[in-house]
C-alpha cells in the first residue's frame, strides 16, 4: 500500500501500487475537471506531483515547462509509492463552479414568470396537483366510535368531496397520538390522483395551511438550477444553482454512462446528483426561505434522458448503444423517500416525458414553456446547453433530433473554457488583434464561456487572425499570437500580468477545431431535420433559443461562425431557461402536466446518425462559416 496524500486540501488516501490517480482522487472526493472520463483528450485534469515518482504517459498537453516543474495528467497516471500531490487552482475550473450560486431571485423568478405567462397564452389551467385542507374531526364517543381512519376519511368526503382517499401506514401509525395531542383538529397535504381520489401525504396538527412549498428543478449535464415556489402566493421565494457534481466524471452523457458501467459507477453519479448537488440547493433554499423541508411536498425535475437515468439510478449504457433504447420514457410520480430527496419524505416527485435517448424531458419541457404545440408558425427551437437539442414544427405537427454538440457551448473540451457563471468572459470585440472583454460579475476573468467562445472565433475570423479552417495565421505581428513546440497555435484572451491572474487565459487552434465541429453539429442538425420534412430555411418564422448559454449570446457572430442559419435578426429571440420554466409550470398546473403527455407522444424523432445526408451536412459545416458561402449571403459579404 502506498499514501497519496492531496494539497491543499491535506486529504490522505491509501492505495495499491500502479492505481491511476484521477480514480484515487474520486475515490478521495477531489475535486479534479476530467470532461473526457480520462482518456487523455482534454488535458483538463493537470496535477502536480511535489513529492515521490509516479508513471505516467507523456502527452501533448503538459509542456515540457510543465513537465520540469512535476506537472502530469491525473488520468494518465499510476501510483508507484508515497507521493504528494497538488491540485492547482487553474487545474480545474470545475471546482469554482461547484459553489452553490445564489441568484437573488432573479433568474429563477424569470422562469416562474414564464411559465405563468404560458399558462394565459396557451389555455392552460392553474390547477394545483398539491393542495391543503384544515380539517376539524367529531370527537370520538361511545355512540360514535367508528376508526380513526374511517373518521377522517369520513370528513374528507364530507369537506371535500372525494370518495376514495389512500393513507400510507406511516401516516397511519402516527393517526392515534397526533390526532388526541391536536384535540382532533389538523391540516392535511394531500394529491389529487383523479376527480374521486386523493392521496395524504402528510397529517399535521392544527391549522398549518399556510405553509405549503413546491420546488422546481432542472438537471442540466453541467449545470443544475433549482427554486423554490409558495404555492398559496404563487410567488419564487429562494433559488439556487451550481454545477452538477457528476462533472467529475466526464463533462458529456457518453462519458458518464461508460462511468456508470464500471463497478460502483452507476452509485457514484446517483450520489453525484443527489447527495452533493441536489440536496445541498434545496437546503441552501430552505435556510433561505427559513421553511423546514417537511413543508415541501412536491418536486418537478426537467432533464435530459441520461440524467433522469442517473437520478433514478437506473442503468443507462443501452442509450448510447444502437439503437439507442432508453429503459423509460415516461415514469409515475414517485414517492421521495425512494430516492433520498430533501422534500417531505411522503412528497411527491415529477420527472418529465422523454422522446428518446437523446431527446430528454428538459425538451419536452421546454417545448411545453415555448409553446410550439400551439402555434400557427413554423418554430425553430434550439437549446445550446452540453447537448445540442433541436425542434421545428407548429401545432401540426413536431420533428425533433440530437446533435453530438459535446459540452463545448458551456466551456467544455476548451482549455480556458468554463459554464457563465462568475469570472467567465461573456463578450469579446477584437480591435487590431487587441481584445475587449466583458466578464460576468468581476474584474478578473477566469475563463471564457460559450457567448465569449463564439464572439471570439467571430472576431479572430474578421481580424485574420484565424482563417476560415480555424487556423492560426502565422505571420502576425503582434505578441497575442504565440506557437508552442508543436507548433500549435494560441491567441493570448488575457494576459497574467493584465489582469493580476495566475496563469494567461489562452485560445488554441485545439479548442477552435472542437468548437467548429461543435457549431457545425448544430448547423447541420438544423438543416438536416428541416430538410426531412421537404421544407427549407427560408420556411423558419422564428427561431427561440434556449439553454445555459445565456441572454450574452451574440446573434450576428453566431450566424458569421456558421452556427445558426443567415436569417433577419429579428426573427431571432432567446427564452432563457425553458426547462426550468418548464419545470415551474409542472408544479402550478396538472394541465400543464397533461399537456406534455401529449407533447412527448406527438414529437418525431429523427436518428440524425442514419439519415443519409447528415454525415456530408456535417462534414461542409465544420468551416467557417460554411464550404459553401453561399449558404450565408451576408456573411459573404462582409468576407470579401
Amino acid at each position: 500500500m502506498f499514501k497519496v496524500i492531496f494539497k491543499p486540501s491535506n486529504i490522505e488516501i491509501k492505495v495499491q501500487k500502479d492505481e491511476n490517480l484521477l480514480s484515487v482522487a474520486r475515490e478521495a472526493h477531489i475535486a479534479i475537471d476530467a470532461p473526457c472520463n480520462g482518456n487523455m483528450s482534454c488535458g483538463k485534469c493537470k496535477v502536480r506531483i511535489l513529492k515521490g515518482k509516479v508513471d505516467t504517459k507523456k502527452s501533448v498537453h503538459i509542456s515540457k515547462e510543465e513537465e520540469k516543474k512535476g506537472y502530469v495528467l491525473a488520468c494518465a497516471t499510476k501510483v508507484i509509492e508515497d507521493i504528494i500531490v497538488e491540485i492547482p487552482d487553474t487545474s480545474s475550473l470545475y471546482k469554482n463552479d461547484m459553489k452553490i450560486e445564489d441568484f437573488s431571485g432573479l433568474k429563477g423568478k424569470m422562469a416562474f414568470d414564464r411559465a405563468k405567462k404560458s399558462l394565459v397564452n396557451n389555455g392552460l389551467k392553474l390547477n394545483l396537483y398539491v393542495k391543503k385542507a384544515y380539517i376539524e374531526l367529531d370527537i370520538p364517543t361511545l355512540d360514535d366510535n367508528i376508526a380513526d381512519t374511517d373518521r377522517l376519511t369520513r370528513q374528507i368526503r364530507q369537506m371535500l368531496g372525494f370518495q376514495k382517499v389512500e393513507i400510507s401506514l406511516n401516516l397511519i401509525s402516527k393517526l392515534p397520538l397526533l390526532l388526541r395531542e391536536s384535540n382532533f383538529r389538523i391540516t392535511i397535504a394531500y394529491m389529487i390522483k383523479s376527480n374521486d381520489t386523493i392521496s395524504l401525504m402528510n397529517i399535521e396538527k392544527g391549522n398549518t395551511t399556510d405553509k405549503l412549498y413546491t420546488v422546481a428543478v432542472d438537471i442540466g449535464t453541467t449545470s443544475v438550477a433549482t427554486c423554490l415556489i409558495n404555492l398559496l402566493t404563487g410567488d419564487v421565494i429562494a433559488e439556487a444553482s451550481s454545477a452538477n457534481a457528476q462533472i467529475q466524471y466526464g463533462a458529456d452523457v457518453i462519458n458518464r454512462i461508460i462511468y456508470a458501467t464500471k463497478k460502483d459507477g452507476l452509485k457514484a453519479l446517483n450520489k453525484a446528483i443527489i447527495d452533493d448537488t441536489l440536496n445541498p440547493l434545496l437546503n441552501k433554499m430552505y435556510k433561505s426561505a427559513n421553511i423546514s423541508k417537511d413543508d415541501v411536498y412536491f418536486i418537478s425535475v426537467a432533464g435530459n434522458t441520461t440524467m433522469i437515468h442517473l437520478l433514478l439510478k437506473i442503468y443507462p449504457d443501452y442509450l448510447r448503444q444502437e439503437p439507442y433504447i432508453p429503459v423509460f420514457s415516461n415514469m409515475p410520480i414517485m414517492q421521495a423517500s425512494s430516492l433520498n430527496l430533501c422534500i417531505n419524505e411522503l412528497g411527491g416527485v415529477y420527472t418529465f416525458p422523454s422522446v428518446a435517448s437523446y431527446v430528454g424531458g428538459d425538451i419536452t419541457a421546454g417545448v411545453l414553456s415555448a409553446g410550439i404545440w400551439n402555434s400557427q408558425e413554423n418554430i425553430l427551437f434550439i437549446d445550446l446547453g452540453t447537448n445540442g437539442e433541436i425542434v421545428f414544427g407548429n401545432k401540426e405537427f413536431m420533428m425533433t433530433c440530437a446533435c453530438s454538440a459535446g459540452p463545448a457551448f458551456e466551456g467544455g473540451g476548451i482549455s480556458c473554457g468554463m459554464r457563465a457563471s462568475k469570472g467567465a468572459i461573456e463578450r469579446v470585440k477584437i480591435d487590431k488583434y487587441e481584445p475587449k472583454i466583458n466578464i460576468i460579475d468581476s474584474n478578473k476573468p477566469v475563463g471564457i464561456c460559450g457567448s465569449g467562445i463564439i464572439d471570439l472565433i467571430a472576431e479572430m475570423m474578421f481580424a485574420g487572425i484565424i482563417d476560415r479552417r480555424g487556423k492560426i495565421v502565422q505571420d502576425i505581428e503582434t505578441n497575442r499570437v504565440r506557437f508552442d513546440e508543436h507548433g500549435i497555435g494560441e491567441y493570448v484572451l488575457a494576459f497574467k500580468d493584465e489582469y493580476g491572474i495566475e496563469n494567461d487565459i489562452c485560445i488554441n487552434e485545439i479548442d477552435i477545431d472542437n468548437f467548429i465541429r461543435a457549431k457545425g453539429a448544430i448547423y447541420s442538425g438544423i438543416y438536416t431535420l428541416i430538410e426531412s420534412v421537404g421544407f427549407d430555411l427560408s420556411c423558419i418564422d422564428k427561431v427561440y433559443i434556449a439553454g445555459g448559454i445565456g441572454n450574452s449570446l451574440n446573434i450576428e457572430n453566431s450566424i458569421a461562425i456558421g452556427m445558426l442559419p443567415d436569417l433577419a435578426k429579428d426573427k431571432f429571440k432567446y427564452i432563457g431557461n425553458s426547462s426550468l420554466s418548464g419545470s415551474c409550470l409542472g408544479v402550478i398546473s396538472k394541465s400543464a402536466r397533461d399537456k406534455v403527455e401529449e407533447i412527448a407522444n406527438q414529437m418525431t424523432y429523427v436518428e440524425l446518425s442514419v439519415y443519409p445526408s447528415y454525415m456530408d451536412e456535417f462534414v461542409s459545416a465544420c468551416f467557417l462559416p460554411h464550404t459553401n458561402i453561399d449558404r450565408f449571403p451576408n456573411i459573404k459579404l462582409l468576407l470579401s
